[in-house]
């Protein structure tokens, strides 16, 4: 009996050596130190953001699902993405009117200044 006992021990001592020995060379196996837990490892571009940068969009998964700021942060970013490009395509298309109105009265022998001229 004192002999298993013996063996017993000098089992869990050798067990317990090796875990701490691959405890210290291993890590916990991260490659980088955790984050903060109000930080997010999702990104987008600083400049514009494009289709393959949303597509390539990732979140950081949790128990269940993704994280709820993470996500609300890029669907943020990518709604105000979105009204600046609707923004400029409506001043882009005001201006091709204008420019579309002064090519039809140039063409029907209008100089731009002759609409100011019959209302002054």
């Amino acid at each position: 009996m004192g002999t298993a006992l013996v063996y017993v021990l000098v089992l869990a001592v050798v067990a317990a050596l090796v875990f701490v020995l691959a405890a210290a060379v291993f890590g916990r196996g991260e490659e980088l130190a955790p984050l903060a837990p109000d930080a997010t490892p999702t990104r987008l571009p600083a400049r514009e953001v494009s289709g393959t940068d949303v597509r390539d969009l990732r979140f950081q998964q949790v128990l269940r699902g993704y994280r709820m700021a993470e996500v609300d942060w890029a669907l943020d970013r990518l709604a105000g993405e979105l009204d600046r490009v609707r923004a400029d395509r409506h001043e882009l298309a005001d201006r091709v009117a204008v420019l579309e109105t002064t090519i039809a009265r140039i063409h029907a022998g209008e100089t731009p200044g002759d609409e100011e001229d019959r209302h002054g």
